[in-house]
């Protein structure tokens, strides 16, 4: 039996969060078990530290620094920033709800069982990240920068994006049929990628120049 070519769908669940959520605050190293982080403004550094089972809510800062973060079963809800640093981080089963971010720094990271929904994202990259099992659902982005990203298991679903860097992708199971990009900087990095008819037809010229075609009218 021939093996299907059907992309394999992200394995999308909720946070697994307890009835009761404690009051907290971040900052460099610390734990956060079953809390509540709400509020948050201005600068803040939670370098290093490890989020689980928690809801971090009304996110409005300068800049939020979770670099070398850890985060599990954690649903994020309105996230605003000029500046959210999330490089080397590790997320798993987390949820991102609303919210609109200037940069939103994933870079080296490693993502699993994430879903992005109705954000917008003037600059996101993912340069460097291992995302497996990623959702994005009705998310603007300005300019996705994700060269040397490994890409399983991951799909769009009404979103739109202008520019995609996508040098040097290792991909599987990836879908892009609910994406709207103007420009993909690396036609062949979409290989073994899934996408529509309209949307082939309209990066046509771009397909035609990787392979050196002159297409003239």
């Amino acid at each position: 039996m021939a093996r299907s070519s059907t992309p394999l769908a992200p394995r999308i669940s909720a946070p697994d969060l307890p009835a009761t959520l404690d009051p907290a605050t971040l900052r460099p190293r610390i734990e956060v078990i079953a809390a509540l982080v709400e509020g948050l403004s201005g600068e803040v550094d939670a370098s290093n530290a490890h989020l689980s089972e928690s809801v971090l809510r009304d996110v409005d800062v300068a800049r939020l620094d979770l670099s070398r973060s850890r985060l599990v079963d954690v649903d994020i809800q309105e996230l605003r920033g000029v500046e959210i640093n999330g490089r080397e981080t590790r997320w798993q089963t987390v949820r991102v709800t609303g919210g609109r971010v200037a940069t939103l720094d994933l870079s080296r990271s490693s993502l699993s069982g994430v879903e992005f929904r109705g954000l917008r994202v003037d600059y996101l990259t993912l340069a460097g990240c291992d995302a497996f099992d990623v959702l994005f659902v009705d998310c603007i982005i300005g300019s996705l920068d994700a060269p040397q990203a490994k890409l399983g298991r991951v799909a769009f679903e009404g979103c739109r994006v202008d520019d995609v860097d996508n040098r040097g992708w290792k991909i599987e199971h990836v879908d892009l049929r609910g994406l709207d990009a103007v420009r993909y900087l690396d036609m062949a990095g979409l290989r073994g990628a899934t996408m529509g008819d309209q949307q082939v037809t309209a990066l046509g010229r771009h397909f035609a120049a990787a392979v050196g075609v002159d297409v003239r009218d």
